[in-house]
């Protein structure tokens, strides 16, 4: 009897064993609300493994509630979080090699953004992300502008004698390089430093000068159209030992979850920049266009600061940037 219980046991344990690990629920953290095109991206792919039905639950907590912004890269390589929707270039204090995805003239558009999430330049990326035992499930970037108080800034000269909030270390260094002054703060402060008269310009996103109602403080916007200055990798990142524990059908069904919610992505990115120059315009603020000679001033002047800083500092550095320039 004790050999036949013992038998019971044994096979209903395993029984439990195998339920358990082809069961099984992810949490995905993230810092936004859930309006913003990024929880979006989250849902699709949450949506779409439920729809799959492969035993496998994607648990969203948005809005910061898990994990404090800049806190998440830490957390996800070492398995404690599963997925996150994350600026990479938060985690270059960790891997200085991340902060070339918040870089100035490193991306054109929208269309050369995705040609760069392609390429090898960000296979070495993911090769780094790699030996934090991090994986790439979704790529996305989002742009952004420069607004000005009293003028537009186009082009560098522009920004001569301004004080200027940049989103960034590497844009700090380029701006300054143009003879501008910086004043660092969240994009959640340029609304009361332009009302005040601390800024007289700023850059950062399309949606976060929308979000924090920019349009009213400022004469001037500069958006992101055929060309921008201002591109933030922000991908959705899952921890690869979690992905490869998954059943073969469930990692079936995350790929093809994150193929659909890549594709939305970009298209939801380029209609946000589009939305935000129809926000200013309802404000009655002039809308500036950069044109390729206007881009180009600046990358030459990010070649001189911002590139030379990234190349001195970090080991790998230049053969990262030149990855990155090689795309067309």
């Amino acid at each position: 009897m004790r050999i036949l219980k013992t038998t019971l046991c044994a096979a209903a344990c395993a029984a439990a064993l195998t339920t358990a690990v082809q069961s099984a629920e992810l949490r995905l953290s993230h810092q936004w609300s859930t309006k913003d095109v990024r929880h979006a991206v989250a849902e699709i792919v949450a949506k779409e493994v439920a729809a799959a039905d492969v035993d496998l639950e994607i648990k969203i907590f948005p809005s910061k509630s898990l994990f404090k912004p800049r806190e998440q890269y830490r957390p996800l390589s070492r398995g404690i979080l599963d997925m996150t929707v994350f600026p990479l270039s938060y985690a270059g204090g960790q891997r200085p090699e991340f902060n070339l995805t918040l870089m100035p003239g490193l991306v054109k558009n929208h269309d050369h953004a995705a040609r760069l999430a392609n390429s090898p330049f960000m296979d070495a990326l993911e090769a780094k992300m790699a030996e934090d035992d991090v994986m790439v499930l979704v790529h996305g970037y989002l742009a952004g502008g420069f607004v000005g108080k009293d003028k537009c800034i186009v082009k560098p000269a522009d920004a001569e004698g301004q004080q200027m909030r940049a989103a960034g270390k590497s844009f700090e260094q380029m701006l300054v390089g143009a003879g501008a002054s910086i004043t660092s703060m969240a994009s959640s402060e340029i609304y009361s430093a332009m009302q005040t008269g601390v800024l007289d310009g700023a850059n950062t996103s399309s949606s976060s000068f929308v979000s924090y109602r920019i349009f009213e403080q400022v004469a001037c916007y500069t958006p992101a159209s055929d060309v921008a200055l201002w591109f933030l990798y922000q991908p959705l990142l899952m921890n690869k030992s979690t992905f490869e524990a998954l059943t073969t059908d469930q990692q079936t069904a995350l790929l093809a979850a994150a193929e659909k919610a890549e594709a939305y992505y970009l298209q939801e990115a380029k209609k946000q920049d589009a939305a935000s120059v129809e926000v200013f315009k309802e404000a009655g603020v002039e809308i500036a266009e950069m044109s390729q000679e206007d881009f180009a001033a600046w990358q030459a002047l990010a070649q001189k600061t911002s590139y030379k800083a990234f190349t001195e500092s970090v080991a790998d550095g230049q053969r990262l940037l030149d990855l990155a320039l090689s795309v067309d």
